[in-house]
């Protein structure tokens, strides 16, 4: 977020009321309109498609700007694909996690083959700059053909066990989608994924993995970052 402009002004709400509300939305399988009743049970009367407008104005703001502030991702990639029906038809959901269960990228098309693949590789290469060491993915044959035409030297492995971090990562997209009654555009998918992706990874902590004093220093090292992604820090 910008420290020179207020991106909240000209709005009637305050920061505080509209970062809780994409704060909700984006990191619990919540329905807007049951964001509503929460907010309305805090005497805060403001509209379901209200805070669908804010979900996608503030949060891609604050999505970017997590993504910048994010450490080097691993050197891990874990790729997978799942189908996703949006207007009645079948398209593929493409996502990319690293070692630590961060999401890289995620890309919407409509083919699942070796076009597709390599279309996918290319935008994570162009966002992160880097190859991985290692790339895991399941048996799907286009993986190791996009590989092999563009040249990447990374180490390939292949199994229907191995690729489970990244399967897993799809769930919360699956419960976004079933309260959205499922998306209405390629590009819908596509905007509302990739903010929603960011946002809610930044407050996965991996709780199983570390103790509970550990946990709780993580929470809050997540939550201020996020006040100040949201520039709550700077009004406080």
């Amino acid at each position: 977020m910008s420290t020179t402009s207020n991106p909240y002004r000209g709005f009637r709400f305050p920061a505080e009321i509209i970062s809780e509300a994409v704060w909700l939305y984006h990191c619990f399988s919540l329905s807007l309109r049951e964001i509503e009743l929460m907010l309305a049970a805090r005497g805060i009367e403001v509209s379901y498609e209200t805070i669908r407008e804010w979900g996608l104005r503030f949060g891609r703001d604050f999505a970017n700007t997590l993504k910048r502030r994010r450490p080097k991702p691993g050197d891990k990639w874990f790729l997978d694909e799942v189908f996703i029906r949006i207007c009645g038809k079948q398209h593929y959901l493409w996502r990319a996690v690293d070692q630590n269960g961060v999401v890289l990228d995620i890309l919407v098309q409509s083919r699942r083959n070796t076009k597709a693949a390599k279309r996918f590789f290319r935008k994570l290469l162009k966002g992160l700059r880097y190859a991985p060491r290692v790339v895991v993915t399941d048996k799907l044959k286009s993986y190791a053909a996009a590989k092999r035409e563009m040249k990447l030297g990374s180490e390939h492995r292949q199994s229907r066990y191995l690729n489970n971090r990244c399967e897993v990562s799809h769930q919360p997209t699956r419960w976004h989608e079933r309260h959205m009654k499922r998306f209405k555009s390629v590009r819908h998918a596509q905007r509302f994924l990739s903010i929603h992706s960011r946002i809610h990874t930044h407050f996965q902590l991996r709780r199983h993995l570390i103790s509970a004093s550990e946990y709780r220093v993580a929470r809050a090292r997540a939550f201020t970052a996020w006040r100040e992604v949201t520039g709550l820090a700077q009004a406080s």
